[in-house]
């Protein structure tokens, strides 16, 4: 089966291409139609190679955990199912069958809020050099992938598309955050995020894996009572897109983990050349970056097991 890169509703207005979705305006105001195709993205470099399904195994993923982790806080999900949707994207079923949600219209939060509960990744190789994680001091003697004494809050900020995320380090957090979103805000979400991931975590332990890092995003809506506007998480939650997950029962510190998200990819891209400054390929010229069928397959395998782990034991 061939991946899906580009979405061709015609009828429809897109709105925007990300690294994984299409956005389209519909005929209702207040809502949008999000749709995750099968582009896979990695150090922010969209690749040429798409892994077949895996927008489709995105959503499932990001509707268990919506529902799941509801009574945390409220997120942008109206509905999955097509014959609710407007009547113009109805014809597009074929597209957009199992991988499309119909969603609230929300003001994005320009912030990624990245929760770490292990060290690992951009992290560890911080602290190697300078016994930081984003500009956090971390006291204790660390070895790769150990679990921190306490989750911490990493936000960063929301790049353009090609372009790379920033760190906000504590120093420069709440000059920053009143710059971008407002010292409320910021502790809103930050709370938010820390109880979002404890509570999945958890869950996701039971389950033989462990959430070692995730990332969220949240917008605002109005409230229905008088005040602020209400906060809601928005765009995919907890999917091996943007979680690191790694198999329970295989975990030991002091390494690398094995695991079932796009380090596999990372890894792949790293081997055959890549490095900042080759973002347009391994020439430079603009050709992209290609993965081989035995990296597309398993990472589509990866994806697919971690699946089959969150929703099958408690079934």
């Amino acid at each position: 089966m061939a991946a899906l890169l580009q979405t061709d509703l015609p009828d429809l207005q897109l709105l925007s291409r990300g690294k994984v979705r299409d956005v389209y305006a519909t005929s209702s105001p207040d809502h949008l139609l999000f749709i995750a195709t099968d582009r896979i993205s990695v150090y922010d470099v969209i690749l040429n190679s798409g892994i077949p399904d895996k927008g489709k195994l995105l959503t499932s993923i990001s509707l268990f955990w919506f529902e799941k982790l509801k009574h945390v806080i409220p997120n942008h999900l109206v509905t999955v199912n097509i014959d609710e949707m407007p009547d113009e994207v109805r014809q597009y079923r074929e597209q957009l069958e199992s991988r499309t949600m119909l969603v609230r219209k929300a003001k994005i939060v320009p912030m990624e809020a990245i929760v770490r509960g292990y060290i690992t990744g951009s992290a560890w190789a911080e602290y190697k050099k300078s016994q930081t994680v984003c500009g956090i001091p971390i006291l204790e003697k660390m070895e790769e992938s150990q679990k921190f004494p306490t989750p911490i809050f990493t936000p960063s900020t929301k790049a353009e598309q090609g372009a790379h995320d920033e760190n906000i380090s504590p120093e420069k957090g709440v000059i920053i955050a009143a710059q971008l979103i407002g010292q409320d805000l910021f502790d809103r979400i930050q709370a938010a995020s820390l109880q979002l991931y404890t509570a999945a975590a958890e869950y996701a332990e039971s389950c033989g894996l462990i959430l070692a890092d995730t990332k969220f995003e949240f917008g605002l809506v109005p409230s229905t009572s008088v005040g602020q506007d209400e906060l809601i998480l928005v765009d995919e939650v907890l999917t091996p897109d943007s979680s690191r997950y790694w198999p329970r029962d295989q975990y030991e510190p002091g390494k690398g983990q094995p695991s079932f998200d796009k380090q596999y990819v990372r890894n792949a891209l790293t081997a055959a050349g890549y490095r900042k400054g080759l973002e347009s390929g391994p020439n430079g010229n603009g050709e992209g970056w290609t993965i081989d069928d035995t990296v597309i397959e398993g990472t589509q395998k990866r994806y697919k097991e971690a699946e089959q782990m969150l929703k099958s034991v408690h079934s």
